[in-house]
């Protein structure tokens, strides 16, 4: 039973202690809002850019991953991989054990199910608490605070760390023991994919048929199908602005996630397999780190292989 639950920050927040580690594209901002809301943050990432933003909005930066596990017992991850989680935890070492003992474990990045329902194993056995928490937004949801969380874990830790994610997230759906949350955001991440890249299409099609763009934009913006997602995406299609929200990349690899659980589980995936397509052209092409209305560079670049050149 999936159960929706509006967040509210929590009164004591001012007094948790918090870790947090992992400050890319949407660790930064989810950061930032946990701070500026009086949460007590201590925080860690391998490059220094961005730890220094977190310092300069309030929080503590630790000097190593010891230093985050040794301040704080509730821990987050917003990890890209499971290479870099297991790495950053130490898992497979006798570091493991010592970081995670007698602490909660959030993570709120995106990996495969049958990696978190292990971890989540290991984490126990060692004597730690885990909640699987992915979030459903990119940059702009997250710099607002308007994420969507996922959870899935053992139903008193879940309930305990809700309220620390009132401050990064407007909405939590509770899913489940461990893997459902991930599962939830696998499917949810084919409408995602499959969404924009309709629009791109139709986005090109417009375009090539000689069509005013930012007409194109206007029916879109005013149609049954409007969205907040579709509102920013036609404007960066209209304006050829693919700085990043979303990277092509980041998004291939979502899509491979969810390629490999359909497949594991017998469930075909047409549209994500032609999705799948076009963003790996896309990044070949060298587009990897634009956002993800950048895969109109693979579409240009199938037209022009039909002998229609099209010039930016």
């Amino acid at each position: 039973m999936l159960v929706n639950f509006p967040l509210r920050a929590p009164r004591e927040a001012a007094t948790m202690k918090t870790g947090f580690i992992g400050l890319g594209v949407m660790g930064t901002p989810m950061a930032l809002n946990l701070v500026r809301t009086g949460t007590n943050l201590i925080v860690w990432n391998r490059s220094t850019k961005s730890a220094e933003t977190l310092r300069a909005g309030g929080a503590e930066v630790a000097a190593d991953v010891d230093e985050v596990f040794g301040k704080a017992s509730t821990v987050i991850l917003m990890l890209a991989t499971d290479v870099v989680i297991d790495t950053v935890l130490g898992r497979g070492t006798p570091a493991f054990a010592e970081r995670v003992s007698r602490h909660v474990v959030i993570h709120m990045g995106t990996t495969t199910p049958a990696y978190s329902k292990a971890l989540e194993a290991d984490i126990q056995a060692a004597g730690g608490r885990y909640v699987e928490a992915p979030v459903s937004g990119s940059r702009r949801p997250a710099e607002e605070g308007q994420l969507v969380a996922m959870l899935a874990g053992e139903a008193d830790i879940v309930e305990e760390v809700r309220p620390l994610l009132a401050p990064m997230c407007r909405e939590a759906v509770v899913c489940g023991a461990v893997p459902n949350a991930l599962l939830m955001k696998l499917a949810v991440n084919i409408f995602l994919i499959t969404s924009v890249t309709g629009l791109v299409e139709a986005a090109h099609f417009a375009d090539r048929q000689g069509l005013d763009m930012a007409l194109f934009k206007a029916v879109v913006d005013a149609g049954q199908m409007a969205s907040g997602i579709s509102r920013i995406k036609s404007g960066k299609l209209v304006e050829r602005d693919f700085s990043v929200q979303a990277a092509i990349s980041d998004v291939l690899k979502n899509n491979r996630l969810v390629a490999e659980a359909a497949r594991q589980a017998g469930i075909a995936s047409p549209l994500l397999d032609a999705c799948h397509a076009l963003y790996a052209e896309t990044e070949s092409l060298g587009f990897g780190r634009e956002d993800m209305a950048a895969v109109t560079r693979a579409l240009e670049a199938r037209t022009e292989a039909l002998g229609l050149p099209f010039g930016d």
